[in-house]
């Protein structure tokens, strides 16, 4: 009996044990659960952050690219106007005679004057060996021309548009040299032709003072 007593002693004290230790381990397991569910958290949020963050990254890298675009498409706008204006800069001026003293005339017709020392050209629409300005563009073109004559005879030169007698400077003078100066504004067509033309039974004269000049310039496109 005492052996029967001390048995199930024994069994109720390992029991008690194995009790206590589960019990003991209880709120350890908890706190691991309760970690784990935080770490999950956690992670579930970093991954939203990194979701959110590439497409920031990649809308923001989008608007880089339309940015890049539009600038790349500015700088062709710009390159184009820069052209555009280029080709809008038009002027000129030229005397009759590089150096030397010369007479021209008097001739029996009309004689177109070829001005030959040339010191301003933009845009290259007069030429030197013909003596004529060929408007590049269609619009309003601003032309002078100043002569000198010799000794007692008239002096004259008219401007031609195309074949078209514009305006004419004339000067008669009994003695010494004679001048005249004369000025026009024209509305031209891109490839109209405009130059000056020596008057019949007149004197015009140039020397290295360059007093016979022909110059020209646009206004404004059209």
């Amino acid at each position: 009996m005492m052996k029967v007593l001390v048995v199930l002693m024994l069994v109720c004290s390992i029991y008690a044990n194995e009790i206590k230790i589960v019990s003991d381990q209880q709120p350890c397991l908890q706190d691991v659960h309760a970690a784990l569910r935080e770490i999950s958290a956690s992670l579930a949020e970093t991954k939203l952050e990194v979701k959110y963050l590439q497409a920031e990254n990649k809308e923001q890298a989008a608007k880089l690219d339309k940015q890049e675009d539009q600038l790349q498409d500015q700088q062709t706008e710009v390159e184009k106007l820069k052209k555009q204006l280029q080709g809008k800069q038009v002027a000129f001026s030229a005397s009759l005679v590089v150096t030397g003293d010369q007479i021209f005339g008097p001739f029996k017709r009309h004689t177109p004057l070829v001005f030959k020392h040339v010191v301003t050209n933009i845009g290259n629409a007069y030429n030197s060996h013909t003596g004529a300005f060929t408007a590049p563009l269609k619009g309003a073109y601003h032309f002078e021309w100043h002569i000198l004559g010799n000794g007692g005879t008239p002096t004259g030169a008219v401007l031609v548009k195309n074949s078209k007698h514009i305006f004419i400077a004339y000067e008669v003078q009994s003695s010494q040299y004679p001048s005249a100066s004369q000025g026009v504004s024209l509305l031209l067509e891109a490839g109209d032709v405009v130059f000056v033309r020596q008057f019949h039974s007149s004197k015009v004269g140039d020397n290295y003072n360059h007093h016979t000049t022909f110059s020209g310039h646009l206004l404004f496109t059209m």
